[in-house]
């Protein structure tokens, strides 16, 4: 029966883990001493707050070193820049990230490419690099051999001697940038650049977060476009890709808004009339996709939809919202019948503080004049764009204006942007170098992202992403976290929690406390969440270093750092566990390792080590397993490390792409390890795999988890029926569309109650399996009532009702941000354009 097989179960555990904490202890000690000993294992709390300050302190000196290196980098590129003399008959052969061993039909190299030594390197994920020189990628829709760029490239070629300083000096470093106005990228360590499945590759540094936010400061933007009807067909198609891309020269600390114009104004987003939204990812693609929406007729009465804009931009800077600095207004249109000063001078005039920048869309210039005008006497910027192979060079121009403020006034300002999307904490450094005799600024980059290239191919990934708290942690209805950690304040918090797992099937409950600080020096906090239990508590015993002989093969150690293989480049080749067992024996001096960490990684393989003969007692013991049916055993503990034992041939294909990621790795624990951990401790946790033919059982015990892997069939022999579908149905609610969701209430031990079938009433009983996640249903067999079935059916999250006043207000709140600490908008020497 159930609670007979639990039972055992539970028993069987008991025992393996009572021997495990004796064998642990009598390695080093006599009997005699055996009691006091025993005492010094202990369960202690993790101390939240002194926690965070040390992961402050420790991200405070990396984000250091990181903006030591950009400096060594902006003065550098300064200095080579200023001894540079342009030469526009300049003939120079430098290293195409593109070309670079590249051959032609007779097994030349080709031009700009010649032979680049490559070589694997685990420190830049296993990519062939070249750690002495840099490449440079040219945009696809610029020429390789262009005056402009084979200058740029020329003196930037003195980077690489500060490229591979910086490395040599902080081995932790990933990739080093160099970013130019004129267009090219330069790139340490070297790697060779392969285009997309399309043939292309669409990566323009300018157009990179990086980039924008060094090069130029905060701004409010609204974007006209003209839908008048001569803007038909193809005009059309230009100007919205224009307009795509001013998008993307947009970033986190820009606001703006589109409005389509022709005898009437159009807001293209209607809900958000009047205002301007953050230019985040999110809301760019969402402007995106009403910008098809867009078709042309009527006449352009371009006069109203100035003085909207201008209204707008006016209004949010005096109420002390948007960017609070720069201002500007672009116009896409094929023409504008007269200059329209008499808007200027009420808007605008005498202080020109938004600027203009008309972008003329078709081949006509009929009505050029007008725009030059109207950009010249607003210190903006004018341009004709003719075909879509125009588009993106064009629009970058007006970056170049809006930066010579920042040029002017000689500031190097320094700009942390968010995290890559695909890794926990890499944030980039960029900064703002000043050429001496230009008006142009370039920027240089580090980072630490861990993946900055599309899982299997060696190319860069097109987007960049960062996910507001308010997102995370969506509980906290009133902001009171994310405000605190925005603001840079110190303190805790806590509050009850819901999180979807397993691709959202499935959900957690649990309670968080967070302790958050600032990390000083940057613009950033940093916070950490103990979930109450098994996150806050953790064993201590005292294991010597010396049982650093329990880290044997059948171990993996894959969650966590012990040991810092980035300091030095003859680590690099160590794994964590070769790692560990030369900083144990000495042989390693300058190998840094978190000696406590390792300590507590000792003791879990020592407690645990007897689960290996136990097991392997268990496999050669055929009548403990009579039919085969479990499949794999398996051990996790919150220090990363991890057992796994298979019970069956390993020739046999076990392990799915969806059993693959619940394994430890170096991103995440595993589900099965989640679900265990949030489970009351003592208690099983059942999971059938909603496409698995096999189930797992998993139990957790205050700082570690143990599971088994069995045959589904094996599982319902044992059991009739199973089902997580629970028996109160709840509602979350993320931004703007419903969701069901089923939550098991552990309070509820037995509900009853009858569901109508083919024309009869059916009764059941749903009652929880004690010391378990499960529920026995028992149905009344009166009918043939085979819709009954559907309870077991795997259950799908559509959504069930979208709110679009939800979705409005969701756009127009604009959430506590932090703004860079300078702004630029605006220089009395910026000189109006001839």
């Amino acid at each position: 029966n159930l609670e007979s097989v639990s039972l055992s179960l539970t028993l069987s555990l008991s025992l393996c883990l009572s021997l495990s904490l004796y064998f642990s202890l009598s390695l080093s000690l006599s009997p005699s001493k055996y009691k006091d000993q025993e005492k010094s294992v202990r369960l202690e709390e993790v101390d939240g707050a002194k926690l965070v300050k040390t992961v402050a302190e420790n991200m405070e000196e990396i984000f250091r070193r990181k903006a030591e290196a950009t400096r060594r980098l902006v003065e550098a590129a300064e200095e080579a820049h200023l001894q540079h003399e342009e030469n526009p008959d300049l003939q120079y052969e430098y290293f195409n990230a593109v070309l670079i061993n590249e051959v032609d039909e007779d097994g030349n190299s080709v031009e700009l490419g010649g032979e680049f030594i490559l070589e694997p390197n685990d420190h830049f994920n296993n990519l062939s690099v070249n750690l002495s020189l840099s490449v440079v990628q040219v945009p696809t829709n610029m020429y390789n051999k262009d005056p402009d760029i084979v200058n740029g490239v020329y003196w930037s070629e003195a980077l690489n001697k500060v490229f591979v300083d910086n490395f040599e000096r902080d081995p932790s470093l990933i990739w080093q940038y160099f970013g130019s106005a004129k267009g090219f990228f330069r790139q340490y360590p070297g790697v060779k650049w392969h285009p997309d499945e399309h043939g292309v590759i669409s990566f323009d540094c300018r157009n990179r977060k990086w980039y924008i936010q060094a090069a130029t400061s905060p701004k409010d933007v609204v974007i006209l476009v003209d839908v008048s009807g001569s803007m038909k067909g193809l005009r059309l198609t230009i100007a919205r890709q224009t307009v795509s891309s001013i998008l993307d020269t947009l970033g986190d600390d820009d606001f703006f808004n589109i409005i389509a114009y022709n005898q009437e104004i159009h807001y293209v987003e209607p809900c958000l009339n009047g205002t301007l939204v953050q230019a985040d990812r999110t809301n760019k693609d969402h402007f995106r996709e009403h910008l098809d929406k867009l078709f042309a007729k009527g006449i352009g009465l371009l006069g109203e939809a100035l003085a909207e804009a201008f209204t707008i931009l006016n209004e949010f800077n005096q109420a002390g919202r948007g960017s609070v600095c720069s201002r500007a207004i672009m116009l896409v249109t094929d023409g504008a019948t007269k200059m329209y000063d008499d808007v200027f001078a009420k808007y605008n005039w005498p202080e020109r503080k938004v600027r203009i920048f008309p972008y003329l869309i078709g081949r006509e210039s009929a009505f050029a004049d007008n725009l030059k005008w109207m950009a010249c006497t607003n210190k903006g910027y004018f341009s004709q764009i003719s075909t879509l192979a125009d588009v993106q060079e064009n629009v970058m121009r007006y970056l170049h204006v809006m930066s010579r403020p920042k040029v002017i006034d000689h500031e190097h300002d320094t700009v942390w942007t968010e995290a890559y999307v695909d890794s926990a904490v890499s944030p980039h450094y960029a900064k703002s170098c000043l050429p001496l005799n230009d008006t142009h600024p370039v920027s240089v980059l580090l980072t630490s992202c861990d993946s900055c290239y599309q899982e299997g191919q060696k190319r860069r990934k097109a987007h960049y992403s960062s996910v507001d708290l308010s997102e995370v942690e969506w509980e906290d209805t009133d902001d009171f976290l994310r405000t605190a950690m925005v603001n840079r304040k110190t303190g805790t918090f806590s509050m009850e929690v819901k999180r979807t797992v397993d691709k959202g099937k499935r959900v957690l409950s649990m309670h968080n406390d967070y302790y958050f600080t600032d990390i000083k020096g940057t613009p950033f906090s940093v916070g950490v969440a103990l979930s109450r239990g098994h996150g806050k508590y953790f064993f201590k015993g005292n294991v010597s270093l010396e049982a650093g002989e329990f880290i044997s093969p059948l171990i993996s150690l894959t969650l966590l750092t012990y040991c810092n293989t980035d300091e030095h480049h003859e680590h690099r080749y160590l794994t964590q566990i070769q790692a560990i067992r030369l900083y144990l024996t000495g042989r390693k001096p300058h190998l840094k390792c978190d000696r406590e960490l390792i300590q507590q990684v000792l003791f879990d393989a020592v407690v645990t080590a007897p689960l290996e003969a136990y097991w392997t007692g268990l496999a050669l013991n055929k009548s403990e397993n009579p039919d085969k049916g479990v499949e794999i055993a398996f051990l996790g503990t919150r220090t990363g490390l991890s057992r796994t034992n298979l019970f069956v041939a390993p020739e046999q294909d076990l392990l799915t792409a969806e059993d693959n990621e619940g394994v430890f790795n170096a991103d995440h624990f595993p589900l099965w390890y989640k679900r265990a951990a949030e489970q009351v401790p003592g208690t099983f946790v059942y999971s059938i795999p909603f496409s698995s033919g096999r189930t797992q059982e998993h139990i957790f015990e205050d700082a570690f988890s143990v599971g088994i892997q069995m045959k589904l069939d094996f599982f319902q022999r044992k059991f009739w029926t199973a089902t997580e579908r629970a028996q109160r149905r709840t509602m979350m609610v993320p931004c703007d569309t419903e969701y069901p969701a089923f939550v098991s209430e552990r309070t509820i031990k037995e509900t009853t109650g009858s569901i109508e079938c083919e024309g009869c009433m059916r009764t059941f009983v749903i009652q929880q399996i004690p010391s378990s996640n499960l529920f026995m249903v028992v149905v009344e067999n009166k009918c043939d009532c085979s819709s009954f079935y559907r309870l077991c059916v795997p259950i799908t999250f559509n959504p069930l009702a979208h709110n679009e006043s939800l979705k409005c207000e969701r756009l127009k709140f604009q959430k506590d941000r932090k703004r860079p600490d300078s702004c630029h908008p605006f220089h009395p020497e910026v000189h109006i354009l001839p």
